[in-house]
């Protein structure tokens, strides 16, 4: 039986997640831009909530094109406020428009969202040696750094705490506890 990160249940989406998504490194603005709209609707919430209405998220908002969401009027909105598929939460759904719109500004700033993004770590993944999960922190100065910076060009529920988990998920820090199997596929992988 493989060794996991302990935070891993014995559910299949979960097991799939951290045995294939977690801590891999992404450069593609499209699946960047995905995580900040999912974290951005985990903000208080359990993550594997968020990971069971993943599907619906994509159908609900436009499989996550910020192009679209950007243009979100009112009366989408309140369609999306009538999806039960979806944390319906007019706050994050109006956070999400509004960082469409930071994102896409970002794009033309930098080129891409990757670039921006990355710049922070120097390009490559940071690689952590964490032998147990309470030793991993939920924020650290970079995530306040990088929140910091978010906060600054317009993005809304984006804090710290938020910005060190998307920086987990997307791989700009491996966070894998060194005897979890996936630790040493993705330092080999980059």
């Amino acid at each position: 039986m493989k060794k996991r990160c302990g935070w891993v249940t014995n559910d299949p989406i979960y097991v799939r997640y951290h045995d294939e998504e977690w801590g891999v490194p992404i450069h593609d603005d499209g699946k960047l831009f995905e995580f900040l709209v999912l974290e951005t609707f985990q903000a208080g919430l359990s993550w594997i909530t968020i990971l069971k209405k993943r599907e619906n998220f994509r159908k609900a908002f436009d499989n996550f094109d910020p192009v679209k969401i950007s243009n979100y009027d009112e009366n989408k909105i309140e369609e999306l406020m009538k999806n039960k598929g979806i944390i319906r939460n007019r706050k994050k759904i109006e956070a999400v428009i509004n960082n469409a719109k930071a994102f896409l500004k970002i794009q033309k700033e930098f080129g891409s969202f990757d670039k921006y993004l990355w710049q922070f770590v120097g390009n490559k993944p940071i690689v952590n040696s964490w032998t147990d999960e309470p030793l991993i922190p939920s924020k650290t100065e970079l995530s306040e750094k990088i929140s910091k910076d978010l906060k600054k060009r317009g993005f809304k529920f984006f804090g710290p705490t938020i910005c060190y988990a998307h920086m987990q998920a997307v791989g700009m820090v491996n966070d894998h506890i060194t005897n979890c199997f996936r630790y040493k596929e993705i330092i080999e992988g980059y």
